[in-house]
């Protein structure tokens, strides 16, 4: 079982670092031909800086929108980032102090990450318009998040499994040295669903993380009154044409 995980858990680094670089490469490369900032729009390139910190950090654009999806997803999110955090202490002996002191946090950000899912699960159960255009994928989604926040919270909590062994096999891991890890159900739950987590990662909705970054209606500057804006590849016909 050991060797077993330890395999996938190759593969599935393997497919997320390679095809989240394929993506972020085909984002890159895709043109915008057109200026479609949403509006009001910033005026200049800090004012950009300042629209997706805003939107990254405080959902900006989904606060204005709804403020109970809000809520549950930036629960989720926030909850999420302290427990991804916090787990970084299994891939590093000595654990840095930042990642120590924050230990406590994460350890209970668990809670605010399940109850966030759950709120965004009813919600597409529940609201009419958000249900009509959900489909089995969405709902798979949160599922399978709910479970694994859940858990690991009944590790934390309830069924405390030896995160010694556990942190010995993923820094042995990162070595190719294949470890043991203790054989507890729900760490098995936990770990094969996080491996499905990142096997399925690059192929799903879930890249609207780096697709934020490359959203035209959020990365450009309203300037097309000062300056012409014209695509990459329309530029080099133009060019070629004269």
């Amino acid at each position: 079982m050991s060797l077993f995980f330890s395999l996938l858990f190759i593969v599935a680094t393997l497919v997320l670092v390679i095809g989240l670089a394929r993506k972020i490469f085909q984002y890159a490369r895709t043109p915008a031909p057109l200026k479609i900032p949403t509006m009001p729009a910033p005026i200049n390139q800090a004012g950009v800086v300042m629209r997706l910190f805003r939107e990254v950090v405080f959902f900006e654009s989904l606060f204005k929108s709804t403020k109970w999806t809000w809520l549950f997803g930036w629960m989720f999110h926030l909850g999420l980032l302290l427990v991804l955090l916090r787990h970084l202490r299994y891939f590093m002996d000595p654990v840095w102090l930042p990642i120590q002191l924050i230990q406590p946090f994460g350890k209970y950000a668990g809670f605010a990450m399940v109850i966030g899912l759950a709120g965004l699960l009813v919600r597409r159960i529940f609201v009419d318009r958000v249900r009509y255009i959900s489909s089995p994928s969405d709902y798979l989604w949160l599922v399978i998040l709910i479970v694994i926040g859940f858990s690991g919270l009944m590790m934390s909590f309830v069924v405390h499994t030896d995160v010694v062994m556990v942190k010995s096999f993923f820094v042995g891991l990162l070595g190719f040295d294949f470890g043991t890890l203790p054989l507890d159900l729900p760490l098995m739950v936990h770990l094969l669903l996080v491996a499905l987590l990142m096997l399925l990662f690059p192929f799903s909705k879930l890249l609207h993380v780096p697709g934020l970054f490359f959203s035209p209606s959020r990365n450009q500057v309203d300037n097309p009154r000062e300056k012409r804006h014209i695509a990459p590849w329309a530029k080099a016909m133009e060019d070629q044409q004269s």
